[in-house]
């Protein structure tokens, strides 16, 4: 997703930095560049990237695009981009990545959003640009940021369809809900979004999984943007129905998932809040004993292998 947004504000004038913590990748791409293909057409960009924050000295904006569980290190890594007059956008999934973020840099300089603007890394420097769709962005601090309109016609100035929320909770708890009903099932099952639809077990465990999350929210007195959350993360599904979820996609890679951040989200706040989640738990201990392993998994059979 970085690369995604690199490309669409570097290619309306704006200079931009990609900031990443290694180093091989980044000669790599400074020798070859970011390719992009996909929805938005085929584009070369070659942009200003480092492993050290300082060489970019102090920025407008800070966008976070990494995984949930790095988000600690990469915003207190690149502290030395953040001046006075310094926004950071978190676009990440998950919960908790807003607070670890405002907990380093100050809460009334920090915005979040969600996009459903689609990436899929093909090769380090090389993504697919699989979807479209809108940003959306809010404040959580009082007074709302002042940056928040900016950001917004930022986006839009550049090609990438951008509105703003007041209810910045009700749409990251929204976003949330629809991970937690394809993520790890579509990482447990290896198929893709609307396959989940297809099979009357996935169905099923994605409706209870959602259903455990809607518990959570109205007990939190959070308003969702939409009336009934399984009907939309199944018409979510149908409408990414190709996609590989990014979860699917660390799997695949043998990666650490986000899976603490999504399902497990779900499980602690329940936990917070006397919530039984079962199915949420059951789902982050199968994804968490996935990933641990990776490297002990039949992935290939054999008739008469013993």
């Amino acid at each position: 997703m970085g690369s995604l947004f690199a490309y669409f504000l570097a290619d309306s004038g704006h200079e931009i930095w990609l900031i990443d913590h290694r180093p091989e990748r980044v000669e790599k791409i400074k020798k070859e560049g970011i390719r992009i293909e996909g929805v938005s057409g085929e584009h070369h960009l070659r942009p200003r990237i480092t492993a050290d924050p300082k060489e970019a000295g102090i920025v407008e904006l800070i966008i976070v695009c990494v995984k949930a569980y790095d988000t600690g290190e990469a915003i207190k890594g690149s502290f030395s981009l953040v001046g006075k007059a310094t926004t950071v956008l978190s676009l990440q999934n998950g919960k908790g990545n807003l607070e670890i973020i405002s907990a380093v840099v100050g809460e009334d300089r920090v915005i979040g959003g969600t996009t459903a603007q689609g990436a899929t890394v093909l090769g380090e420097g090389h993504i697919r640009h699989a979807g479209l769709g809108e940003t959306i962005i809010g404040s959580s601090s009082e007074p709302v940021s002042k940056s928040l309109d900016t950001v917004v016609d930022l986006f839009n100035r550049s090609g990438v369809e951008a509105s703003k929320t007041d209810d910045l909770e009700g749409l990251i708890w929204g976003k949330l809900l629809i991970n937690v009903g394809i993520n790890a099932l579509t990482a447990l099952t290896r198929l893709k979004n609307g396959q989940l639809l297809d099979y009357p077990g996935t169905r099923r465990l994605m409706a209870e999984a959602v259903g455990e999350g809607v518990k959570v929210v109205e007990a939190k007195g959070i308003r969702l943007s939409y009336p009934d959350a399984v009907d939309k993360v199944e018409s979510v599904a149908r409408a990414t129905a190709g996609n590989i979820s990014s979860m699917l996609q660390d799997v695949l890679k043998k990666k650490r998932t986000e899976v603490d951040y999504i399902n497990g989200a779900i499980v602690s706040e329940g936990q917070k809040l006397g919530i039984e989640t079962p199915v949420n738990q059951s789902l982050t201990y199968l994804v968490k004993t996935l990933e641990e392993s990776y490297d002990t998994q039949i992935w290939h059979f054999t008739e008469g292998s013993g």
